[in-house]
């Protein structure tokens, strides 16, 4: 089997379902294979412009040297174009569809996972079956498309609990959270401030932008 992951979509869905974005995509791709032997593994996104987005580049580049070394993993990346003040991918679709197709028709795999919501490739998908193949989907409820849904073989719901075991760090429980919080207090001036100073907002989770 074989794996295509859409970085993008899978990133705004994490973001939108989960209100995270660590994922450890070893266990995660270990996970969507289900014991069956692993062809290989192909991530798709955009490459961060470094003069337009310095610190996205920096910290996909970090993200990505991460990603190289999992197992198996191919990354393939497009670029951005600006229109009218609009960021727009150019190129990832295409190259995410023509691999699927052209390693179907190569027989280099029976079964394709995709990791996508995306509508747009739901002729691909079709193709890829009337070359002989499965082809599953795994993607959120809230990010589906049904013509997508329609054509595949089997959709793997996607949710929060999915994930549970497959972050790279363990969740804050809210206990924690509370623990976190400063308790403001009021100067005798009137001015609210927290106990030692600061602001009494909870610690935050960095993530990059962008997988």
């Amino acid at each position: 089997m074989a794996i295509f992951i859409d970085g993008s979509n899978l990133y705004h869905a994490l973001e939108e379902n989960c209100q995270r974005m660590d994922l450890n995509f070893e266990a995660f791709t270990q996970k969507l294979a289900q014991g069956r032997p692993l062809y290989r593994i192909y991530y798709y996104n955009i490459r961060q412009d470094e003069k337009r987005r310095p610190r996205e580049h920096k910290e996909q580049e970090r993200f990505l040297n991460a990603l190289y070394k999992v197992p198996y993993l191919e990354a393939r990346l497009g670029h951005t174009r600006e229109h009218q003040g609009v960021t727009v991918e150019k190129g990832v679709d295409v190259m995410l569809a023509t691999d699927l197709l052209n390693l179907a028709w190569m027989d280099m795999y029976d079964t394709a996972v995709l990791v996508s919501g995306d509508g747009d490739f739901t002729y691909a998908v079709q193709m890829t079956k009337n070359l002989g193949k499965y082809v599953e989907v795994a993607c959120f409820a809230t990010n589906q498309s049904p013509e997508l849904a329609q054509v595949a073989d089997q959709v793997h719901f996607l949710d929060k609990d999915y994930f549970n075991e497959l972050w790279t760090t363990a969740p804050v429980s809210p206990e924690v959270k509370r623990r976190k919080r400063r308790p403001s207090r009021r100067r005798k001036s009137g001015g609210a401030v927290g106990a030692a100073g600061g602001d009494a907002s909870p610690v935050a989770e960095d993530a990059p932008d962008n997988y």
